[in-house]
């Protein structure tokens, strides 16, 4: 007598569903064990004539909360080097930037004079308003490189001279 044969004496009806349910659940698991097998490169399209080449890659300490400006953007992307003894000045800007250090270290002073250093390997974002005004400054002997995704508003400038702010020490520029 088999498991499914249903002639096992008063249980035998019930021997009988309970080897159909395990053979429908040994045929699902099986099914579902194919698929796993099966590389998930059989699905994608590959590519062609494709190249890139990675220009930085820095960490965020932290989250990056990134904040696209309302209605069209203006997405721009630079290559900015301070020279060692450098400063961008005070400013600001009116939409947000990515920002990730590829060389050197980037001490930046920001609005309410609090210091925040970045060096090769960390990336930051510097948030939009004219409230958010800073200055970087490069304190080292090489000069920093930074690679920086702008985030504007259409047709808003890079970014808007400020004077220092009240807490910066009279006479710093940078």
């Amino acid at each position: 007598m088999g498991l499914g044969t249903g002639t096992a004496g008063t249980g035998g009806t019930r021997v009988g569903a309970r080897g159909a349910r395990l053979r429908k659940a040994l045929v699902v698991a099986g099914a579902v064990a194919a698929v796993a097998v099966v590389p998930s490169a059989a699905i994608a399209t590959p590519g062609s004539g494709v190249g890139a080449t990675e220009l930085a890659q820095g960490t965020s300490h932290g989250t990056l909360p990134v904040k696209p400006p309302k209605g069209d953007t203006d997405v721009v992307f630079r290559t900015i080097t301070v020279a060692p003894g450098g400063t961008t000045g005070w400013h600001h800007h009116d939409g947000q930037l990515i920002a990730v250090v590829q060389s050197g270290t980037l001490t930046r002073t920001l609005a309410d004079c609090s210091v925040e250093v970045s060096r090769a390997g960390d990336s930051f974002i510097e948030p939009a308003g004219a409230n958010k005004v800073h200055t970087g400054r490069n304190l080292g002997t090489e000069p920093v490189v930074l690679y920086v995704t702008y985030l504007l508003p259409k047709g808003a400038p890079m970014s808007v001279d400020e004077p220092a702010p009240a807490c910066a020490p009279a006479g710093k520029a940078g």
